[in-house]
């Protein structure tokens, strides 16, 4: 029997923003891979984002060696969690910020289920008009494939 891939576990579909000053965003794009972002992706000193009390993508701030971002950075990545979310339309968006180190999985809950231990809520408009898409969907490098065409 052959090994490698199964049809019932696709590669994760992480979205991929340059926000401004050269900070990086991740984006889930489904339960699964917000799962795979937010326990498998996502490096204890990132930041962490979610709109509270909504469906919607979780989003992680990639953070810098010797750099913390400011308050406008943390509001861009709020924002565009909430643009990935059910309340994309809302004025005002409550979204919850936290380093992942304090996000985990309960044991046997559904996709994209996760506890958040500690944190705080930003409120933000939901927005990634200042947000640049990076092509290129997996951000993981430490699988060593290069995905690239050339």
């Amino acid at each position: 029997m052959p090994s490698g891939p199964t049809l019932s576990q696709p590669k994760p579909r992480i979205l991929v923003y340059e926000l401004p000053d050269g900070w990086t965003l991740l984006v889930g794009g489904t339960d699964t891979d917000n799962d795979y972002l937010s326990i498998k992706l996502a490096e204890p000193v990132d930041w962490w984002f979610h709109a509270d009390k909504v469906p919607g993508s979780h989003v992680v701030l990639r953070a810098k060696k010797d750099q913390e971002p400011d308050r406008e950075t943390l509001r861009r990545a709020a924002a565009v969690a909430a643009y990935h979310s059910k309340a994309r339309n809302a004025g005002s968006v409550p979204v919850y910020c936290t380093r992942a180190r304090h996000v985990t999985k309960p044991r046997g809950a559904k996709a994209g289920t996760v506890n958040v231990a500690a944190g705080k809520i930003l409120k933000v408009r939901p927005d990634n008009s200042f947000a640049v898409r990076v092509r290129g969907e997996n951000q993981s490098s430490s699988d060593g494939a290069d995905n690239s065409q050339s």
